[in-house]
């Protein structure tokens, strides 16, 4: 059965959210390439495994695809956690 007492503790209106922006998409891709470049030299093996074909394999040091994903991964966090920090204390909009 439905609790009506749930009802009543819904929100009725939307929060206001932050909206898409070529700001934030430009941070979070410069973020994921400069992990992209620290990782290649940080990782112990980055070429174990099939290699990533990227236009510029000596600037990366030839990457591995699974230190390509990785990379990528954790850049994207980083991305989205500076875009949604600077957005909270106003520097973006």
């Amino acid at each position: 059965m439905l609790n009506l007492m749930l009802l009543g503790a819904v929100q009725p209106t939307v929060p206001d959210t932050v909206r898409w922006s070529w700001t934030g998409t430009a941070i979070i891709v410069g973020i994921s390439l400069f992990i992209l470049l620290v990782a290649g030299r940080t990782i112990r093996y980055p070429q174990a495994g099939p290699k990533m074909p990227l236009p510029f394999p000596s600037l990366f040091n030839n990457p591995s695809v699974g230190t390509f994903l990785a990379s990528m991964s954790f850049g994207h966090i980083l991305g989205i956690a500076t875009v949604l920090g600077l957005t909270n204390i106003g520097v973006l909009k």
